[in-house]
């Protein structure tokens, strides 16, 4: 086959392999990269495709590869070894403490004080002590990245704050 049949081939899949990527992807510009990066593996290995198999069949595979590595590569990238030692209290000896924060900060107390706080920085808060992350935050409220965390740390200072002013200790 050659450059310019192959070419050819590939402009008329444009489409579809735009379509496929954003089903595999969900997000425009992932889709645009992925697109981008299956038409240069495709191209780059244009010698490996074989003349007179299916070259649509061929590109989603290309394509479906790329992003199944794409996403074990991210899913990699998040995993967190724990490596601490759990035998921490084992070994601790005789210099352990008693917690008495179970006498201290009732949970009610605490839900009002976060309940008092201002919605500009109580909404964030809320949401990133629920587990969304920051960028999550940020897309979600349409904020900028850096207004989302000052936020999230003026609620954590004002929670202080109170918690210092209503018990007389400061968390930590």
């Amino acid at each position: 086959m050659t450059s310019m049949e192959f070419n050819s081939k590939l402009s008329g899949l444009t489409t579809l392999l735009h379509s496929f990527a954003y089903n595999l992807t969900k997000n425009m510009e992932d889709a645009k990269d992925l697109y981008q990066e299956t038409a240069y593996r495709a191209l780059f290995n244009r010698d490996k495709f074989q003349p007179g198999t299916n070259f649509k069949a061929w590109m989603f595979t290309i394509m479906k590869n790329i992003f199944i590595n794409n996403y074990r590569k991210k899913v990699k990238a998040n995993t967190i070894l724990d490596t601490t030692d759990n035998q921490y209290y084992l070994n601790s000896g005789n210099h352990s403490t008693a917690n008495a924060a179970e006498g201290g900060i009732m949970l009610k107390e605490l839900t009002a004080m976060v309940s008092a706080l201002d919605d500009s920085i109580r909404v964030p808060f809320v949401m990133h002590f629920e587990g969304f992350k920051y960028q999550e935050i940020a897309d979600e409220l349409q904020l900028p990245l850096g207004t989302v965390k000052s936020r999230i740390f003026f609620a954590r200072k004002e929670l202080k704050e109170k918690i210092l002013s209503n018990y007389g200790f400061h968390p930590n």
